[in-house]
Parts: structure tokens; C-alpha cells; sequence
């Protein structure tokens, strides 16, 4: 069935992961979707109602042409979805141990690309009067974790820029809101459980990781139309871990 208001969309980060069960859920649900990708060979093939495009999403021009392309191909955008998202690993983990370009790398990425994919598609939605962001925040964005310095600025001013779309423009119908997943089996965090560089132990309530469709899903409620009251929200998916905080 298709979706409440399916129309036009785009994933950041698309190829995998979460972005990858995104792109999947909301073709199901009738959407056209544009999937970016920073990864080097991404196809870039056109279906009918699917678009596949290598963009680095901290660069101003291919998220400026990114939009463009998606308008040139389907007419407009209804729906964005920041996910592309980097960890900034043990370079980037104390603060007095983060070099500039470290810092630089993990910001430019999770904040400054959400803040131009949004910007991109915005006079659109502005135009036409309507339309939904979707960010990816992570736990980060809520709450400090340690040994994660720059991710956790990085998703704290993601999740701000969320809530800061959604005070502007909701004026012009526009929607705004963050989810914020705790530990979910993306590639970079299957590797580790599996190499045992993370024990989660009895952190988790639930007793497991989270699943990408799993949060796909909350993101397809946030697109479709399904949640239209909510805007500037942070909607927490971790399978009840800062409830046992």
C-alpha cells in the first residue's frame, strides 16, 4: 500500500546500513527515491522511480547539484533524510587529542551536510508549501558519550539544526524532526561486536542491538505523513537504554 503522501525523496548515506533499509521501505511505500553515497563506484544508474548518485554531502556544489538533479528528474522533493553519518574513530575521541582536521572531517560530515542537503531542497518545500526532514541524531545528540568527543558535537548540532528548521518553517508546512538510534547493526557496528571491541553487556534492556529496518521504520512514519503533528521532536529508538540510565 502506498504511502499516506508518498512522493519524492532523499536518503543520505544510502548504500548501507540504515540509509539502505530507508531507500528500501520508502520505495516500498511508493516514494521515488534519490540515494546518495560518498562510497567511490556508488552505480549512479537510473531506474524509473529510483535515482543512485555518488555525492560527498560536506560539499557544498554536489549537495546543491544533488538537489537540482533530483528536481530535473522527478519535478521536486517531498522528503529528505539526513543519515550519512562517520564515528571519527580514536582520532577524533578527547577533545585535547582532536586535531583540527579530525574535528573538521566528523563536523563536515554530520552537521555541515545535513545543514546543505536541507538547505538545497528547502526553497522547494517552500514552494510548494509542504514537505518533511528527517535527521539522523543518534543517542549522541541527547546525551555526552565518552571517548566520542567530535560525533557527539557533531550530532548535538545536527539535532539542534533539526529543531531549528522545524521553529522557521513550519510556517510553509514544513516538517522537521530527528531520530535518535542507540546501537543499531550498521556494518562499522556489527564489525565491532563481532570482533569483541564492544561489549554492551546488560546496557541494553531489550538485550540487543537495534535492527536497520528498525529504524527505517520510525524514519517511513516521519516521511509519510503518518505522524503530521509532530515537528522538532527527537524521537529516541534504543531498545530502552537511557531509560535505564
Amino acid at each position: 500500500m502506498a504511502g499516506l503522501q508518498a512522493g519524492v525523496a532523499i536518503v543520505t548515506g544510502g548504500r548501507s546500513g540504515i540509509g539502505l533499509a530507508t531507500v528500501e521501505l520508502l520505495r516500498k511505500d511508493g516514494f521515488r527515491v534519490v540515494s546518495l553515497d560518498v562510497e567511490a563506484g556508488y552505480p549512479g544508474s537510473a531506474e524509473p522511480e529510483r535515482l543512485e548518485l555518488t555525492v560527498d554531502v560536506a560539499d557544498e556544489a554536489q549537495a546543491a547539484l544533488a538537489a537540482a538533479m533530483t528536481i530535473e528528474a522527478f519535478g521536486t522533493v517531498d522528503v529528505l533524510v539526513n543519515n550519512a553519518g562517520i564515528g571519527g574513530g580514536p582520532a577524533a575521541g578527547i577533545c585535547h587529542e582532536t586535531s583540527l582536521e579530525a574535528w573538521e572531517r566528523v563536523l563536515g560530515v554530520n552537521a555541515r551536510g545535513p545543514f546543505l542537503c536541507s538547505r538545497a531542497v528547502l526553497p522547494t518545500m517552500m514552494e510548494q508549501r509542504s514537505g518533511r526532514i528527517v535527521t539522523v541524531a543518534s543517542l549522541a545528540s541527547l546525551q555526552a558519550m565518552p571517548g566520542r568527543f567530535a560525533y557527539t558535537a557533531s550530532k548535538g548540532a545536527a539535532l539542534q539544526l533539526t529543531r531549528s528548521i522545524a521553529a522557521d518553517y513550519g510556517k510553509y508546512g514544513i516538517r522537521a524532526n530527528a531520530v535518535c538510534p542507540g546501537f543499531t547493526r550498521t556494518p562499522l557496528v556489527a564489525a565491532r561486536l563481532d570482533e569483541g571491541t564492544w561489549d554492551l553487556g546488560d546496557s541494553i534492556p531489550l538485550g540487543r542491538v537495534g535492527e536497520p529496518d528498525e529504524i527505517a521504520n520510525a524514519i517511513l512514519l516521519l516521511a509519510t505523513g503518518r505522524l503530521d503533528y509532530m515537528s522538532g521532536a527527537a524521537l529516541v529508538i534504543d531498545g530502552g537504554m537511557t531509560a535505564a540510565f
